[in-house]
């Protein structure tokens, strides 16, 4: 996809569309007064402005006639949002790369109610980089190591490492102890994410999801495991845990979803991106990163999830 003749705003890009095949609409402006109808005043005043252009970055006004599959490019007003009171850490900066410590609660990068209240908006703000752009992520409620690229170039580098499974990612989680269960052991299932379904699951079929779950220590009836996904299946750390029926602690999806206030941070998911590792593909050096944050001490009072999760039904394939 060629870059957008836009800049990066605000930390924000700018929102692309793709006019419809059919040409019903005379002018792009009543194309978009019928897209955002509870933005019209604005999308006048930006088109008046000159921040509306098409793909070739030239200005559409008023008169701009209607072109079918054609792309037009405008910058959409950031949300209000509640501020999450967490500071991002940087433990790495290179000309390549940005290595973070995300706090819990912080969404990776922009995606529905967060927006402005990401790290990947923050981070283009505070530093002064429009290009950084996260090679992957974590979910929104687990803390730890995330990478960015600095530069355009680079980043298709690094995201190859991801995609072909050459980075080396550990994981720490409080979940109930269960004298039952013999570790290590590996667990291999097929999770699905249907879109608008807020949790993930696991359905019968072949694994497309590995992960090794090894003992850490025990202390009050909880643990604290090591996770070591081979694969990044959304959820699938959270989604393998809920299967051996010691759903990480905190857990408001899994094994059943309840509500938790968007300003609610009493009570973090006890789950830690704690290093990743790889060589560099641009150098050939052996890089890894830590975090340095901790998983909280969670007293028997303060759990949110006691409910031990009945071992799926599915076709989970639990090695020890």
């Amino acid at each position: 996809m060629p870059p957008a003749p836009l800049p990066v705003r605000n930390g924000l890009n700018p929102t692309r569309l793709r006019l419809p095949d059919d040409g019903r609409w005379a002018r792009v402006l009543d194309y978009l007064l019928q897209r955002f109808p509870e933005d019209a005043a604005r999308v006048r005043e930006k088109v008046a402005a000159g921040e509306v252009v098409n793909g070739d970055g030239r200005q559409i006004d008023e008169r701009s006639p209607f072109v079918p599959r054609s792309f037009v490019y405008l910058y959409r007003d950031p949300p209000v949002e509640t501020c999450v009171p967490f500071e991002i850490d940087i433990l790495h900066r290179d000309e390549n790369l940005l290595v973070v410590d995300k706090p819990h609660f912080l969404a990776s990068t922009p995606r529905g109610a967060h927006v402005v209240e990401s790290a990947l908006v923050r981070l283009r703000c505070e530093l002064g980089l429009p290009e950084l752009s996260p090679v992957h992520r974590l979910d929104r409620l687990t803390a730890g190591v995330l990478v960015f690229t600095v530069r355009r170039e680079v980043r298709g580098a690094y995201q190859t490492l991801f995609d072909e499974r050459r980075v080396r990612k550990e994981y720490e989680a409080t979940a109930l102890y269960e004298p039952a269960l013999a570790f290590p052991r590996t667990i291999r299932s097929r999770i699905v994410k249907e879109r608008g379904v807020l949790a993930a699951r696991e359905v019968p079929g072949p694994a497309n999801s590995e992960t090794s779950v090894e003992l850490r220590d025990v202390h009050d009836g909880l643990a604290r495991y090591r996770l070591s996904p081979a694969t990044g299946k959304t959820h699938q750390l959270r989604v393998h845990m809920n299967a051996l029926g010691i759903a990480i602690v905190n857990d408001n999806f899994y094994p059943s979803f309840y509500e938790v206030a968007v300003d609610d941070y009493s009570a973090p998911l006890q789950l830690l991106a704690r290093s990743l590792a790889f060589r560099d593909p641009l150098s050939g050096a052996e890089r890894r990163f830590e975090s340095a944050r901790e998983l909280d001490t969670v007293s028997s009072s303060e759990r949110r999830n006691l409910q031990r999760a009945p071992l799926a039904k599915t076709v989970t394939w639990i090695t020890p």
